[in-house]
């Protein structure tokens, strides 16, 4: 290492080192905030955006305005990377948070589908398109600039708090919802009090922009920009640097795993809660947040811990726990949840008599055996399923043939299952244990992925090389496990085994990672 590249190692300046890490993470409160805004409120915005009379139907059609941010992430990562490369990390991620803020914010401007007609749902699917567009070019920017302002030994633990402001990101948006809805009723909050927290995010969106003013460059990008090694053509040379095409192959299956563990310990968690353990939306949501607070720590002490023992090792580690504790850890979830449901799993099984069936989950369901299938699923009953002429349920010795909600129903709580919650049976430390336990094991594995990817790059193509496939990782793998883990839900009737999903992610991310990725945390990221 030479010692102009000692020199920029060695800085360590605390005040503007605290610009910077907070400067960064208000670009990943800001992502966590929209995409927990909207997945709270994606009912809601069916019924309002995509009025087709059917909530199933609206409830698809607004989760798929959620699902197209996903989709151009990848193309986001391509488009701000080749800025951020050839004009600066700097004023590429002054850019990118303008953008993702400003298509918040105006989603709360937004005329409804009584109010405009088709026009309400075209201007929403743009909206969510600018978002993906913008988000794919935001966590780089953030990592790449916290990482090449750290002193060396600490861009794990620097760059951990970008990590760390996911949480943040939760616990805003639990709290501005709940708030909202506290103080608006119900019907008008309905009518127009859901546009507050979406307008809330122009505060957000001022305070990021003033607070990323205050920054200056990227020492790495100065020092390439005065050398004239900037890349004149970021797509190209990422593709041709030598031996970039496996690391981006690595980077995708790494950050691939690292997602699903942490979107299952959001997302799946709070599914679970609601659907499964049949919890209330709000004291699911509550014990979701309490989690996460436990859990936040976690990200910048294993973050630091990457730092000691090197990315590999901890990432390693992690990915290994998590394939051996997912599944006993919601269980331990759903027997402190809701206790009945567990003893009725245990003592009631049910099986379903079914005939040839086509359920599709992105359909209204036409076929009686459908609507049972569904209806079974939204109840959180786990089944097995066995092969007739005729549809029936069985459960504790009744046989009912034909799908009728109502002595379907009757039949499965004589039975003891339960169809919710029972709040004086919750065992709530139980259910906190399960809940901080995921988010311990995303913290584990989430915390040093930042300084992973940048480190695994050469500084003239780092953006575009760490966002593509980082947003192919979040924006697919991650985007389509609700989607995913629901169908295997559904397909096999076991409640737990949309689990499965993330086990699969999680086995071929370790595979790729004990085969093929080297340690990275000693390398000179200044070359």
């Amino acid at each position: 290492m030479s010692g102009s590249d000692e020199t920029i190692d060695d800085v360590i300046d605390p005040k503007r080192d605290r610009l910077v890490i907070v400067a960064s993470s208000l670009g990943t409160v800001f992502e966590w905030y929209d995409f927990f805004l909207y997945g709270i409120l994606a009912s809601l915005l069916g019924k309002l955006f995509f009025a087709t009379g059917n909530p199933t139907t609206e409830l698809l059609f607004s989760l798929f305005a959620f699902a197209i941010g996903f989709f151009f992430r990848p193309l986001g990562a391509l488009v701000f990377g080749w800025f951020g490369d050839k004009v600066g990390r700097k004023y590429t991620f002054l850019i990118t948070i303008a953008m993702m803020g400003g298509a918040t914010a105006c989603i709360g401007l937004l005329p409804t589908f009584e109010q405009a007609g088709i026009m309400a749902p075209i201007l929403l699917l743009t909206l969510r398109t600018l978002q993906g567009l913008a988000l794919g070019g935001e966590y780089g920017g953030a990592a790449i600039y916290v990482a090449e302002h750290a002193p060396k030994g600490k861009r794990g633990a620097y760059t951990s708090w970008i990590q760390a402001a996911a949480a943040g990101g939760f616990m805003l948006t639990l709290a501005v919802v709940l708030s909202t809805k506290a103080i608006i009723p119900e019907a008008e909050f309905a009518a127009w009090g859901w546009r507050v927290p979406f307008l809330v995010s122009l505060l957000l969106l001022g305070i990021s922009i003033w607070v990323r003013m205050k920054l200056s460059e990227s020492p790495v990008f100065q020092k390439m920009k005065s050398a004239g090694t900037t890349s004149a053509n970021p797509f190209k040379d990422a593709l041709q640097a030598p031996g970039n095409k496996g690391r981006l192959l690595v980077a995708l299956a790494v950050s691939a795993g690292f997602t699903v563990i942490f979107y299952t310990s959001q997302f799946g968690t709070l599914y679970f809660l609601q659907n499964t353990a049949r919890l209330p939306e709000t004291e699911a949501l509550l014990y979701l947040a309490v989690g996460v607070a436990v859990s936040a720590p976690a990200y910048v002490w294993f973050g630091g811990l990457s730092d000691r023992f090197g990315r590999k090792q901890v990432l390693s580690v992690g990915f290994a726990l998590t394939l051996v504790a997912l599944f006993p850890i919601f269980n331990l979830m759903a027997k402190g949840a809701n206790p009945a449901l567990s003893e009725a799993m245990a003592t009631a099984p049910v099986t379903v008599d079914l005939p040839a069936c086509e359920y599709n989950i992105f359909l209204k369901q036409e076929a009686e055996c459908g609507k049972a299938l569904e209806w079974l699923t939204k109840r959180g009953v786990s089944y097995q399923k066995r092969d007739a002429d005729v549809l029936a349920l069985n459960v504790a010795g009744a046989h009912l043939e034909g799908f009728d909600k109502d002595r379907w129903g009757a039949a499965l709580n004589a039975a003891g299952w339960p169809e919710k919650a029972d709040p004086d049976r919750i065992v709530a430390w139980q259910l906190l244990l399960a809940v901080m336990a995921i988010g311990l094991l995303s913290g584990w594995t989430y915390a040093p992925i930042a300084a992973l990817l940048v480190e695994m790059f050469p500084a003239r193509v780092r953006y575009t090389s760490m966002s593509v496939p980082y947003h192919i990782g979040t924006g697919y793998f991650g985007g389509f496990l609700p989607v995913v883990s629901q169908y295997i839900v559904v397909s096999t009737g076991d409640v737990f085994a949309g689990l499965w999903y993330t086990i699969a992610v999680v086995v071929v991310g370790l595979i790729v990672m004990l085969l093929f990725l080297k340690d990275t945390r000693g390398i000179n990221i200044h070359d």
